[in-house]
C-alpha cells in the first residue's frame, strides 16, 4: 500500500530523516536509499508518495520513495536511471553499447599482450590525454565519473563511494579521515 506525505525533516550528512504522513499519524523514518537516484536531492516540504516495511530494527521505515508526477520504475527494487542515462525499455542505452565494446576490445588487447612476456609494463602511448599509465595501477572506473556529488546520501554503492573519494575534490564522505567511506550507509566500516 501507498502513502502520501511531505519531508518534514532530513539530515543530508547523515543521510536520512522523516515523513510526515499526510493522512496524520508518527513522522516515518526514511534513508537516503530508499529516494530515486533522479539526481535531486530530497528537499524540505516536497511531497513524497512511499510504502512502509518494517527495518531490522522492527520500526517503520519509508521504502520505494517516488515524486508525484514522475513515472514510476518498472520494478521499485531496480535501480532508476542516473542523470544523463535514457529510462524506459528500449533495449541497452548507447553508454552501454560503448562500455561493452570497450570491455570487449580491452580484454582482447590484455590476452594479446599479456603473454608477450612484457607483463604489467604496457602502457597506453602518450598523446592520448596525457602521460603514460600502467594499465595495471587504475582501477576500472569507467562506471563513474566526478559530477558534483560530495554526500553519502547521494552514492549508489561502497565502490562508487570509493571511487569519489579517491577521485573527485571536495567529497564529504570519510568523517573520520580513515580512508573509508560512507561507513554508515555503504561501505559497513570494511
Amino acid at each position: 500500500m501507498r502513502f502520501e506525505g511531505r519531508l518534514e525533516k532530513w539530515n543530508e550528512d547523515r543521510g536520512f530523516g522523516f515523513i510526515a504522513p499526510l493522512r496524520g499519524g508518527e513522522p516515518v523514518f526514511v534513508h537516503a536509499s530508499a529516494f530515486p537516484r533522479d539526481g535531486q536531492r530530497p528537499k524540505l516540504g516536497e511531497p513524497l508518495t512511499f510504502a512502509v516495511e518494517a527495518g531490522a530494527d522492527g520500526r517503520k521505515r519509508a521504502v520505494s520513495l517516488q515524486r508525484p508526477g514522475t513515472r514510476p520504475s518498472a520494478s521499485a527494487d531496480v535501480r532508476p536511471a542516473r542523470r544523463g542515462e535514457p529510462r524506459g525499455g528500449g533495449g541497452l542505452p548507447l553508454r552501454g553499447i560503448v562500455v561493452a565494446l570497450t570491455l570487449v576490445v580491452g580484454g582482447y588487447a590484455y590476452t594479446r599482450f599479456a603473454g608477450s612476456g612484457a607483463e604489467n609494463s604496457w602502457s597506453a602511448p602518450t598523446g592520448f590525454g596525457g602521460p603514460a599509465r600502467s594499465l595495471s595501477s587504475d582501477p576500472p572506473a569507467a562506471a563513474f565519473r566526478c559530477d558534483g556529488r560530495i554526500h553519502c546520501s547521494q552514492m549508489a554503492s561502497c565502490e562508487e563511494a570509493k571511487f569519489f573519494l579517491r577521485n573527485c575534490p571536495g567529497t564529504k564522505m570519510d568523517g573520520d579521515n580513515d580512508g573509508v567511506p560512507c561507513e554508515a550507509q555503504w561501505c559497513g566500516g570494511r
